[in-house]
């Protein structure tokens, strides 16, 4: 199992996993849901790439690393990794953001794929501990976690806000 950077060489697979995605699933923003594969490689493509090292962008944009989780040649996954904090992540959606596809869940590999991108982060965040934030509703996202050293940092009505020490 390995996480790979957001890529041209395997844009139909990252197309295909995006595309998929609901637009809002357990927190998890998707704006690209339902693009077409032409529209996927001509604006979303080139414009998550250029997140990581983001050029004339606002104040308050956050470099962001798209990585998706395989498992051989089958994509399960996908982990965002937001490189520092605003207050707004702070209190929010923190460093990391994930999904696993329908079919993979319950299977690990939000685990295996969470414990990748943490070794990602730990590389990239300058802050003390990771971040992350849970839906309350969302048992098996808060075991995911907690299964890689999280600890409940506080909470809301709706969610946990979890840290991990880097």
């Amino acid at each position: 199992m390995e996480l790979r950077k957001i890529c041209r060489e395997n844009a139909r697979a990252q197309w295909e996993y995006t595309t998929a995605l609901p637009a809002d699933e357990n927190g998890l923003t998707n704006p690209f849901h339902g693009v077409s594969y032409e529209a996927y490689l001509r604006d979303t493509l080139p414009t998550l790439m250029s997140y990581e090292h983001p050029v004339h962008m606002p104040d308050w944009f956050v470099p962001e690393t798209y990585t998706y989780l395989w498992d051989g040649d089958c994509l399960v996954g996908e982990f965002r990794i937001r490189h520092h904090l605003t207050e707004a992540l702070r209190t929010g959606a923190g460093h990391i953001g994930y999904s696993i596809g329908r079919n993979y869940r319950g299977r690990g590999y939000g685990t295996a794929g969470l414990r990748l991108a943490l070794a990602m982060a730990r590389e990239i965040v300058p802050e003390d501990e990771i971040y992350l934030r849970v839906n309350k509703d969302n048992p098996a996202s808060l075991k995911v976690m907690l299964n890689n050293g999280a600890y409940m940092a506080g909470e809301d009505e709706s969610h946990y806000f979890m840290r991990i020490p880097k």
